[in-house]
C-alpha cells in the first residue's frame, strides 16, 4: 500500500468513525469507503441489516449483501462473503480497528 492509499485512508477513516456516534461500522480497506452500520436495526438508515437501505439491499452496489457487487459477491476479492477474500471490508468498533472475531 503506498503512502498516499495509507493517508486517503486515515482521512476518511476519521471523518467517517466522527459521523457515527458509536457501534461497529463497515469500511473498505482499501479506500476507507463506508459501507454501513453493523447492526441488526432494520430500521435505521445505514444498516447493512435493512434490507431497503443502501447499505443493506441485495441491489445496492455498496451492499455487502448484493450477491452480485463488489462487496457482496462471494467471488470479489474485495467482499464480506468470499472466504477466501483477500482485502474484503473491515470492521471499525467505536473509533478502534476490530481484528478479533467477535
Amino acid at each position: 500500500m503506498n503512502i498516499m492509499k495509507v493517508l486517503i485512508f486515515i482521512v476518511t477513516l476519521i471523518f467517517t468513525a466522527s459521523t457515527v456516534i458509536a457501534g461497529l461500522i463497515v469500511v473498505d480497506p482499501n479506500t476507507g469507503k463506508y459501507l454501513g452500520n453493523l447492526n441488526n436495526n432494520s430500521y435505521d438508515p445505514n444498516s447493512v441489516s435493512n434490507p431497503y437501505g443502501q447499505y443493506g439491499s441485495p441491489y445496492s452496489p455498496n451492499s455487502i449483501n448484493n450477491p452480485y457487487g463488489k462487496y457482496g459477491s462471494p467471488y470479489s476479492p474485495d467482499s464480506a462473503n468470499n472466504p477466501y477474500s483477500t482485502g474484503g471490508p473491515i470492521i471499525i468498533d467505536d473509533g478502534q480497528l476490530r481484528l478479533d472475531n467477535h
